[in-house]
């Protein structure tokens, strides 16, 4: 079982780390992938044909700022679960751009979380449908909050 990041630019990978370090608390192998869907979408369709290729349960999920086309692109061509994680760096840019990642065609199944740890969660429970062990660590964890409160 995998996660695939997919970043529309190096500037983007302090986003993407928070993302990775749950993953790997988890067990949960992943790899970030940097490819802008408006400078080189032929890369990123690319790497999506080599995904789709593969037998391993994989989840995506996209961390990009500004116009969202990357998540559009992925999910429009990709087998596997599509999360967009977008990036914004203040509320100003958050209320600009939020649409380019909600409001996609049809066809084109683009799951949205915000906070990124929540998003290396909900692929980690994607994931853990069809894998008991990583089941049980998140039934751990949530045990592990529950008790906080």
């Amino acid at each position: 079982m995998q996660v695939k990041i997919f970043l529309g630019s190096e500037s983007d990978k302090p986003h993407a780390e928070k993302i990775e370090n749950l993953l790997a608390d988890l067990g949960i192998e992943s790899e970030v992938i940097v490819a802008s869907a408006h400078k080189v979408p032929e890369k990123v369709v690319e790497k999506v044909e080599e995904l789709n290729k593969s037998d391993v349960s994989t989840v995506i999920i996209t961390c990009v700022g500004m116009s969202n086309g990357l998540s559009g692109v992925v999910a429009g061509s990709s087998v596997h679960p599509v999360i967009a994680c977008p990036v914004f760096k203040d509320s100003e840019e958050f209320m600009i751009n939020i649409n380019s990642t909600l409001q996609m065609p049809s066809e084109v199944p683009v799951m949205t979380v915000l906070h990124p740890k929540n998003a290396a969660l909900a692929a980690a429970k994607i994931l853990g449908e069809s894998n008991a062990e990583l089941r049980g660590k998140l039934v751990e964890r949530i045990k592990e909050v529950k008790g906080r409160y």
